[in-house]
């Protein structure tokens, strides 16, 4: 048949090792043979950005800008065993920290359910949208380890020159300190991303911090939410039925445990960070969350919210044929292309996006599944596939 036809490109960012090869796969397998495939490339893989000293990961950022779609491969981010692993020149930052800088948006994550796989959280019965800020925080921080005592200090220094200075510790010995910061502006387009997008879906958003103890960072974000729902939302919010409320992170997370889902959990980054996994992994498996970076002003990031899947890569290179879940690289794929259809009102598109999709998921409905999800299917797998019978599977489906 003939190949569909995109009008314009998304960004492509490839990244590392067990999602990097089965990136390829998706592409070869289920993406190429029926999309005449648009993408500007850009490799983010470890090694890469350590050459071009980050360069190539912000001209990626300003690609996601300029083409307003980004596709996302899950990427390494450096420790010190990584530096000499790879002969790094240095630790390199986060990338998904530089480009949400870049972008300045809100992820938003949401478990993928199917018939047979049931949970861990038995009264979870509707997914969960985890909306997590996307800047600032420990992932933009700054850091010191002090090798002797001394006395830490905080001190900002105006534009009028005048200086605000705050005695963090009086160090009896040697220790660490760490910076962190974040922006009003950030923070206001953060409470509007999460409004818009549960409004859209008619769903209550819940937002956690801590502001007994955080008492000027934590409480800013409640202020900040608060007047953005009372001025911009709240009338939208009573007529849809649907409602906000804030609370402490810990009793947040108490309240998600006994709920039956189906709103949206606000959180900030680091927050986000963590308990979107926990989300993922009660659900079924890290691999099953779709995962997008929508920025305030029209621009989307699709990727996979788990990692590289470092293990796997090493038996894989070992030339064991690996069972990873290729699920959420997949949605991020089907994510990017069904937006890029929408933006450019190409129905073709957008509908391949929604047919890959299904058939990815009637595949694990019909029995075909990955071993991550097999554990807790039921009924029980029929067989558990290694990622390209499984991938050979979706393709069955599709045609």
């Amino acid at each position: 048949m003939a190949k569909i036809q995109m009008k314009n490109a998304i960004a492509e960012l490839d990244g590392d090792e067990m999602t990097r090869v089965l990136w390829k796969v998706i592409k070869e397998e289920l993406l190429l043979p029926y999309v005449d495939l648009k993408t500007e490339y850009y490799d983010l893989g470890l090694k890469s950005r350590d050459d071009s000293d980050d360069k190539i990961t912000y001209e990626a950022a300003e690609a996601i800008k300029r083409l307003h779609v980004g596709v996302k491969c899950a990427t390494i981010t450096s420790n010190q065993a990584r530096v000499e692993e790879y002969h790094l020149k240095k630790l390199t930052p986060s990338p998904n920290g530089i480009i949400r800088a870049e972008l300045d948006g809100t992820v938003f994550r949401e478990p993928i359910f199917v018939n047979n796989v049931h949970g861990t959280v038995s009264c979870w019965k509707k997914p969960i949208v985890l909306g997590r800020h996307a800047y600032g925080d420990v992932y933009k921080n700054c850091e010191i380890k002090c090798p002797t005592a001394g006395k830490a200090e905080l001190v900002f220094t105006g534009t009028d020159g005048k200086e605000i200075r705050k005695t963090i510790m009086d160090m009896k010995g040697p220790g660490i300190i760490q910076g962190i910061h974040n922006l009003d502006e950030s923070i206001e387009n953060f409470a509007k991303c999460c409004f818009t997008y549960a409004a859209n879906k008619k769903l209550c958003v819940w937002f956690g911090a801590k502001d007994t103890i955080s008492k000027i960072y934590d409480g800013n974000f409640k202020e900040i939410f608060q007047r953005v729902f009372d001025q911009d939302f709240k009338k939208q919010f009573d007529d849809a039925g649907i409602e906000y409320f804030y609370t402490l992170i810990d009793d947040a997370v108490a309240r998600v445990m006994r709920s039956e889902g189906g709103f949206m959990w606000a959180t900030k980054n680091y927050d986000g960070d963590v308990m979107s996994d926990m989300i993922a992994s009660a659900c079924g498996s890290l691999a099953m969350m779709t995962s997008v970076l929508v920025s305030p002003d029209g621009n989307f990031e699709y990727e996979a919210s788990h990692g590289t899947v470092q293990k796997h890569y090493y038996r894989y290179l070992k030339g064991e044929k690996t069972s990873t879940n290729p699920v959420a690289t997949i949605f991020a794929w089907t994510g990017a292309l069904a937006k890029r259809g929408e933006l450019d009102e190409n129905k073709e598109l957008v509908d391949f996006a929604k047919c890959l999709e299904k058939a990815t998921l009637q595949t694990i409905e019909e029995g075909y599944m990955t071993g991550d999800i097999a554990r807790i299917a039921s009924p029980k797998a029929k067989k558990i596939l290694n990622s390209w019978e499984y991938i050979a599977a979706i393709k069955e489906r599709i045609r």
